[in-house]
């Protein structure tokens, strides 16, 4: 694969993954949908909403602001470089990022938490709405404990995207390294099998489509067919999950095929994306049924009762890996919230080593 369409396309799954997170966060908090509907029309959310209406900063400032998926995705990328920098284990960096992502959300400094350079940035050091099973889990790491929860919560699935996009140049790693470095990744915060298994699965589609010079619908389904293959010999220990899982990729897979109102399909089939195997389904099913139509993606991953955010986002993902940048809606690209940064950091993920951001 040419090097410079790899590198649109990691830029394309970092911004599309910030697309969707902005499209959603004003109504990840709204439901049941007909409110949505209500509040923005019969389409529901379709454009940003730059209002800020539902975060502490309401100037109405024009940007559309991000929420913490797209905060955790930068911080995952940054733990990656340092590792790169510093020569260090890779998980144990991104560990690092993330105990510093905490630092912003306590509003504190703690010595030694001071290597990632977004850390500077006060979009950054922004509350916004953070998961409660991350923060308590990285307390508990911050004061030198091991987590113990049983969160299947989508906080671990909507952050990994970095992991994939790094190890797909040049092969950095193989695709099951990556696949279960994003496992791991989750694994920090969300311990229930379904909370980490399928950001393995991610992972692989992201990894694939991103390495993929003309992806289209039916390369997707194998590459989807493929995941759950890996998903089942990679998890022998927990065959209920995965079985569990794969029932529920296959329902999204089938819905897909002959796409009728999508947000029937995720309430009614898939669920609210509030756990991680349910946001995977939905990304499948969004990413599916409209591969070929960006903006279609993006409306129907947001509109519906559950966590619009991080459905968006992972949609977003997916599908950035496979159309890239450039090839992205110009409108969703404008006023999008640290647009410069995430290109910034999406280019040193490509070059496999930070460099100044001016």
């Amino acid at each position: 694969m040419e090097h410079h369409n790899i590198n649109d396309r990691i830029r394309g799954s970092l911004i599309g993954g910030a697309i969707g997170d902005a499209l959603g966060y004003p109504v990840e908090f709204i439901y049941p949908y007909h409110r949505i509907q209500e509040k923005y029309g019969i389409n529901g959310i379709t454009r940003y909403d730059t209002t800020q209406w539902w975060t502490e900063n309401t100037d109405n400032n024009g940007t559309a602001v991000v929420s913490d998926d797209t905060q955790m995705t930068l911080f995952t990328a940054c733990g990656i470089l340092n590792a790169q920098k510093n020569q260090t284990a890779i998980l144990s960096e991104i560990c690092e990022a993330y105990l510093e992502w905490l630092c912003t959300q306590m509003e504190k400094n703690k010595k030694g938490f001071d290597q990632c350079w977004i850390r500077r940035l006060p979009e950054l050091n922004a509350r916004r709405a953070p998961g409660n099973t991350c923060i308590s889990a990285l307390r508990h790491i911050m004061a030198g404990l091991t987590p113990h929860n049983n969160s299947k919560g989508c906080g671990g699935i909507m952050r990994i995207s970095p992991i994939s996009l790094y190890g797909a140049v040049d092969n950095r790693m193989n695709i099951r390294e990556a696949c279960h470095l994003a496992a791991e990744a989750s694994k920090l915060t969300h311990q229930h099998p379904l909370g980490y298994i399928p950001s393995a699965f991610t992972a692989y589609l992201i990894y694939r489509l991103a390495q993929d010079q003309h992806p289209d619908a039916e390369s997707f389904r194998k590459y989807i067919k493929e995941s759950l293959d890996f998903i089942q010999e990679s998890y022998p220990e927990h065959p209920e999950e995965v079985e569990k899982f794969n029932r529920l990729i296959q329902t999204a897979v089938q819905w897909a095929e002959t796409p009728e109102d999508d947000v029937r399909v995720i309430e009614k089939e898939l669920g609210g994306g509030w756990v991680a195997e349910e946001t995977a389904a939905i990304a499948v099913y969004c990413s599916l049924a409209h591969f070929n139509d960006f903006e279609k993606a993006m409306i129907a991953a947001v509109n519906h009762s559950g966590d619009s955010d991080s459905t968006g986002a992972v949609t977003g993902n997916i599908l950035g890996a496979a159309m890239g940048y450039e090839a992205l809606p110009a409108f969703y690209k404008e006023n999008l919230e640290l647009h410069r940064v995430i290109l910034h950091i999406a280019d040193d993920l490509y070059a496999g080593a930070e460099s100044q951001f001016e």
